[in-house]
């Protein structure tokens, strides 16, 4: 029997990358977990964290700027974005110091290096001293994740286009922006800067943005966004980036070409995975397209190599790549266990924050599912009138049996709250079960008890339907 450094080594070590280290060790195994970059991955060093530290201050800016509303003489207020870049960045560090801590505690091995395959048992470690490092494994979990995509567009190169990456190193605030991309990303980014006062055009190819998102929550963003004048084009095809005193994009609309300027550009347009260079393709790693094949154990064609996370291309969210994490770690242990995707919340940190589970009305219908609809509206919420929050809606869906199969919120704390729908769901409950579960009060998630009270047709705090 072949004698290895380690029983699971970790290839990355991101959300999904070191989790699946220390449940590894918590299963008593052996482990390494090889990190080129910091721990916590894209995820908290150049994405969720930074950027809701950042979306925070904002919040925070724009609650004391409006002080005066609740009886608050705040004076005048404004901001300093080099000591907001400061606060995110103590709070990635922090965290980051923390999951080392965890591995430490576990008895993870973290070796700093950029690994690479050189066969199916052994990893080349090029460490930041330039010094090699060989590591051998039983078992290996790929987790090294994905990075902003640049798609082919003339001038993508210019020193003021820049990525979510980029962003979240700047130290100080331009004065204008372009974004390109209307997805998650480019929307919180929109509204972060937007509730700093700063212009902001946002261009996106599809007919509307956020895809995935209720088309009733989707019309309340626009109302919220144009409030804070973002400027939204959509079915624009950009087709040029000009980078002078002021960056000008070129997009195709209705068969005109039109351009929009701003001091900086942001490409937001999704994310491509990081397979390149590790020696996947010489071992042998099955590719559909550029993401590695898994099965529902995360296993790859490879018998001893596992994958999970955005190199999967399964759901690209963090808190999936956690749980296929702890399934591809429990596997490698010897155990057996499935990776289930039918339920996996979604979280947009817009402001009012948006987040949903399982179909839209709108994905009902086009898979011709019947349905039944519960709703309330968030101006009806004692706790969101408390806090100024008049904007916003509470959706629930089920089928004809009462099965809740979908759940959209748009409400102050909707990204903590959506836990409870897709916990329903995991269940296989009903909307009846939300109805009747008794909320707190007064909370914000009584908007969830009162869409469920309007689906029976029988909610208190709204006003009677027109029939």
């Amino acid at each position: 029997m072949c004698q290895y450094d380690y029983d699971i080594a970790v290839l990355g070590g991101g959300p999904g990358g070191y989790v699946a280290a220390i449940r590894a060790a918590q299963y008593g195994k052996k482990v390494a977990l090889v990190e080129a970059r910091e721990l916590g991955g894209t995820c908290l060093n150049r994405g969720c964290i930074p950027t809701k530290a950042l979306l925070h201050c904002a919040e925070v800016y724009e609650q004391s700027a409006g002080a005066s509303a609740f009886g608050v003489n705040s004076g005048e207020v404004g901001f300093d974005f080099g000591r907001m870049a400061e606060f995110k960045q103590s709070t990635v560090d922090k965290l980051v110091s923390g999951i080392g801590s965890l591995e430490k505690a576990h008895g993870v091995k973290v070796i700093k290096g950029f690994g690479r395959l050189t066969d199916s048992h052994t990893l080349d470690v090029v460490q930041p001293t330039d010094e090699h490092l060989t590591v051998t494994f039983d078992k290996l979990i790929l987790a090294t994740g994905s990075s902003p995509a640049r798609p082919p567009i003339e001038g993508i190169d210019g020193q003021n286009v820049v990525t979510s990456d980029d962003i979240l190193s700047m130290t100080e605030l331009p004065e204008s922006f372009v974004i390109i991309g209307g997805g998650v990303i480019g929307i919180e980014f929109a509204t972060l800067f937007a509730t700093l006062g700063k212009p902001v055009t946002v261009i996106e190819m599809m007919p509307s943005i956020l895809p995935g998102a209720d088309a009733d929550v989707v019309r309340t963003c626009l109302r919220v966004l144009k409030k804070k004048k973002v400027q939204i084009v959509n079915n624009a095809k950009v087709t040029k980036i000009e980078d002078g005193e002021t960056v000008t994009v070129s997009y195709e609309l209705n068969g005109a070409v039109k351009t929009a300027e701003g001091a900086c550009c942001v490409v937001s347009v999704g994310r491509k995975a990081e397979t390149r260079g590790i020696g996947l393709e010489e071992i042998g790693v099955e590719f559909n397209r550029n993401f590695v094949v898994i099965d529902d154990r995360c296993r790859t064609n490879i018998e001893n190599i596992y994958a999970i996370g955005d190199i999967t291309g399964k759901i690209q969210l963090a808190h999936v790549a956690s749980a296929q994490g702890l399934i591809a770690a429990a596997n490698a242990a010897g155990h057996d266990e499935v990776m289930d995707y039918s339920v996996v919340p979604s979280c947009i940190y817009t402001s009012p924050e948006i987040a949903f589970v399982g179909l839209s009305e709108d994905k009902a219908k086009a898979m011709g599912i019947e349905y039944k609809l519960g709703t309330f509206n968030v101006a009806g919420n004692g706790r969101a009138m408390v806090m100024g929050e008049n904007l916003g809606i509470a959706k629930l869906i089920s089928d004809m049996d009462g099965k809740l199969i979908g759940a959209q919120l748009m409400c102050p704390r909707a990204t903590d709250m959506i836990a409870e729908l897709a916990a329903v769901m995991k269940l296989g409950g009903s909307v009846k079960d939300v109805a009747d579960t008794i909320h707190p009060h007064p909370t914000v998630s009584e908007v969830v008890m009162e869409a469920a009270h309007d689906w029976k047709g029988l909610c208190c705090h709204a006003m009677p339907k027109r029939k």
